[in-house]
């Protein structure tokens, strides 16, 4: 991949904000593939995914998973399905489930950390059987980094054969009582990053306010991807919501162009992140 190339990831709906917090938080499976088309047409070429039951709790329920993901490969030729295996509100047990619909790729965190109100945790038995079940069905991990120890967690999966040498690493930053955003911080995981793991892709996630910088933080410094997305952030500025998915992959298409970069088509994601066509 050129490194004037970026991919455009956008994490459309997440486990936390409700329609409360912002009407265009889209909820229902229809609701995703349509928000989803509208931020493929704005840009992204990457979709994370969650999904949610009708009172809008967080969901693992695999069929759900399957629907979304149908409704993208139609309406969003090209697109990278990701399913997140992310553990709020879910039952451990059943964050791997949907894995079996044979996504592109499926966010897998390495961890267990501090959230706002909950320790999320992810145990060494219950990382290595997600990152199992993965390879079984043939998906491509994105690596969750929530803390320095992560990346070494990742680096066993490298060396117990359970994940291939060139990842794709995702620093997440900002999440109360998790890392900070620093830039300082995120030069300290890049160079380990770089060390232990010297063929992964890259990208970083703001949360909240901290979306817009922290995607200047990793454009700056080249990396492979950016996110964006309604589940980190609800809001343009402190006075104003979002009105779209397709509004905020519209603002990280002009960060990118403002770097002197190109949006990544489709195809050129799926060679970027070491995916088939």
């Amino acid at each position: 991949m050129s490194s004037n190339t970026v991919v455009i990831a956008v994490a459309i709906t997440g486990s936390v904000p409700r329609k409360k917090d912002n009407p265009a938080v889209p909820v229902t499976i229809a609701e995703q593939i349509e928000s989803t088309h509208q931020a493929f047409e704005a840009g992204a070429t990457l979709a994370h995914i969650h999904v949610r039951n009708d009172d809008e709790s967080p969901s693992s329920d695999p069929d759900r998973f399957a629907a979304v993901q149908e409704g993208l490969r139609r309406h969003c030729p090209g697109m990278i399905v990701q399913f997140s295996t992310g553990g709020r509100g879910r039952d451990p047990a059943a964050r791997g489930l949907s894995l079996k619909h044979r996504p592109d790729m499926a966010s897998l965190s390495t961890g267990s950390v501090n959230f706002p109100t909950i320790v999320y945790e992810n145990s060494a038995s219950l990382v290595t059987a997600l990152a199992s079940q993965m390879k079984t069905y043939g998906v491509r991990p994105e690596i969750e980094i929530f803390d320095l120890s992560h990346l070494h967690g990742a680096r066993r999966l490298v060396e117990s054969g359970l994940m291939d040498a060139r990842p794709h690493v995702q620093f997440v930053m900002g999440v109360q009582n998790a890392m900070p955003a620093d830039e300082r911080l995120l030069d300290i995981l890049l160079g380990e990053m770089r060390r232990i793991l010297p063929e992964a892709t890259w990208t970083a996630a703001g949360i909240g306010r901290n979306q817009a910088v922290v995607m200047e933080w990793a454009l700056a410094r080249g990396a492979d991807a950016v996110r964006t997305g309604l589940e980190d952030n609800i809001r343009i500025t402190k006075d104003r919501l979002a009105a779209s998915n397709a509004e905020l992959v519209g603002r990280a298409v002009e960060a990118v162009t403002r770097h002197g970069r190109r949006v990544a088509n489709p195809a050129e994601a799926r060679t970027a992140l070491g995916l088939g066509t």
